[in-house]
């Protein structure tokens, strides 16, 4: 039979180990791979979706843009350590980690918008910046930059 103690030491031991294997996602991390215009993958293997804007596609199709907006986050980001910015959810229905990214002080997803690479587009209830991207896209329809040329 097995005594009350042996009971407690294994489960001790099985708490500590789903303790260990339940970390939560990194507050700056450190970018391993740009996937595209919005979705990184950072330290620990967590793929990351900015929050607030929607940029043109490179996959499965290559999309007016795509290919610039990809390179402008590589430029922004690209192994470089950023700084991960919750709003109210976790995840997206796909897993990313969503998040405002910032290097730096500049928020990345809101410079996308402004060099005219990224439409502003809510996804509630992740809206705490809506105003402020809004602004950005308007400053870049304005001045005819990126996918706002005439």
């Amino acid at each position: 039979m097995i005594s009350n103690r042996v009971r407690l030491l294994a489960l001790v031991i099985l708490l500590l180990m789903l303790i260990a294997g339940c970390q939560s996602p990194p507050a700056t991390a450190k970018v391993t791979r740009v996937i595209d215009g919005d979705t990184i993958i950072v330290a620990g293997d967590y793929r990351v979706r900015y929050i607030g804007i929607d940029t043109p596609e490179v996959y499965p199709e290559l999309e007016a843009f795509g290919m610039e907006a990809w390179q402008a986050n590589r430029s922004l980001i690209e192994g470089k350590e950023v700084r991960l910015e919750k709003d109210v959810s976790e995840t997206d229905k796909y897993g990313r980690l969503l998040r405002y990214v910032y290097v730096d002080d500049v928020l990345v997803n809101a410079e996308l918008v402004k060099q005219g690479l990224a439409r502003v587009k809510a996804y509630p209830p992740d809206t705490k910046y809506q105003d402020y991207l809004g602004e950005m896209e308007a400053e870049a329809r304005g001045a005819g930059r990126g996918i706002w040329a005439k």
